[in-house]
């Protein structure tokens, strides 16, 4: 019997869900079917507990075991609530898969899995010592937004909803250690916060777009974590009503991060005062000193690379948006964007990320940024092809 599962590639598919191949099994299977030219590591694919529990009779989704069919060797997994209602609706894992490649994997039921700490490349947590900053990291990049109390502190106060970027050199997670030590504007070793985003939109924030104009929100007031690692960090922040050009509007962003990838998936759902209307949002980079930039309409790719101020190694940012969405790339307000449309009742989604030239993870400077950021986009845009046999 053959199941036909939901797959998320390079964290998650722009377009949202593929529809499965199917391929006949014998046994519990899952193939994995890759029709790119190129390698693609560290990619996630997000199973619905549902079909794996029937396919496997057991319990607890936390008990499937998967085995990789040819090299042997079993890989870490993740359930996940999406949701928050106390029940896991899928089953992640990773893959690196090269060039054209198939892979098949074996599922089984066993003891249920027990993460070890140093199993963790994903994790993300609201941070209130910090006047309720939200930060998340995996094993290449680390972020942080901004909370409620940042807005009144009386020695910095700042208004913002920037994705802020933490340039760590280091592959273990390090936002404990950084706000417990307190001197993370300084390299010790481990990287540092070297990026000012203000009120700008930083590295990947958005706002919505309004007659030739951004309307960002304010700081976010709640934070809700649905999953937290060891391979997935997802969480929600919540926005207050505000002003977009006469119309009161307000947000829930999800944003997830998986292990070995260098881009976030960003969600923002919209609630309009009056009804559903049609979205058009921006999501943009901070336009810095000594900055250049690049776009691309048919992949829908919009990126920046510049120095760092202080340190040495460029800083390439880049934004990911559905072409089929792409409307313009403006400037405004000292930020480079992309303004996307998507219709009454869609949430407007997209990818932002960076990498820094000190952590070797951009060999070839700006032109490898763009053989990258393009690389990402074509990922984004040809899911694996994954099925669930039986």
């Amino acid at each position: 019997m053959i199941r036909k599962v939901s797959v998320v590639a390079s964290v998650i598919a722009l377009g949202g869900v593929m529809a499965p191949i199917p391929l006949a099994g014998v046994g519990p299977t899952v193939t994995v079917k890759n029709t790119l030219g190129i390698a693609r590591p560290s990619e996630t694919i997000t199973l619905s507990a549902a079909d794996v529990l029937a396919a496997v009779p057991t319990d607890d989704i936390r008990k499937i075991h998967v085995r990789d069919a040819a090299a042997g060797g079993e890989l870490l997994t993740q359930a996940v609530d999406v949701n928050d209602d106390g029940k896991f609706e899928e089953l992640i894992f990773q893959v690196d898969i090269g060039p054209n490649e198939t892979k098949g994997f074996e599922l089984s039921a066993g003891e249920r899995v027990v993460h070890k700490r140093d199993d963790f490349k994903a994790y993300g947590r609201f941070v209130r010592e910090r006047r309720d900053d939200f930060a998340w990291e995996n094993d290449r990049v680390a972020h942080r937004m901004y909370g409620a109390a940042l807005e009144t502190w009386a020695q910095e106060p700042l208004t913002s909803s920037a994705v802020d970027v933490w340039t760590k050199r280091v592959p273990r997670l390090i936002i404990n250690d950084w706000y417990l030590l307190d001197d993370y504007h300084k390299d010790n070793g481990t990287g540092g916060d070297f990026y000012s985003a203000g009120k700008t939109r930083g590295c990947g924030g958005n706002g919505l777009w309004v007659g030739g104009k951004l309307y960002p929100s304010a700081n976010f007031r709640e934070s809700r974590v649905y999953a937290n690692g060891p391979i997935r960090v997802m969480f929600d922040l919540v926005y207050q009503p505000w002003d977009a050009a006469g119309t009161k509007v307000s947000e829930v962003k999800r944003i997830t991060l998986d292990a070995g990838q260098n881009f976030s998936r960003f969600e923002s759902r919209y609630t309009f005062e009056g009804g559903p209307k049609e979205v058009t949002y921006a999501a943009g980079i901070k336009n810095n000193a000594g900055s250049t930039t690049a776009n691309s309409r048919e992949r829908g790719t919009l990126r920046a690379w510049e120095p760092i101020k202080n340190v040495p190694g460029n800083l390439g940012c880049a934004v990911i948006v559905d072409p089929a969405q792409v409307v313009d790339f403006p400037q405004a307000d000292g930020n480079y964007l992309v303004v996307a449309k998507v219709p009454a009742g869609s949430p407007a989604v997209y990818y932002a990320g960076f990498a820094w030239e000190q952590t070797a993870q951009v060999p070839g400077g700006v032109e490898g940024w763009d053989r990258d950021v393009a690389n990402v986009a074509r990922r984004l845009r040809s899911p694996l092809e994954v099925t669930l046999a039986k």
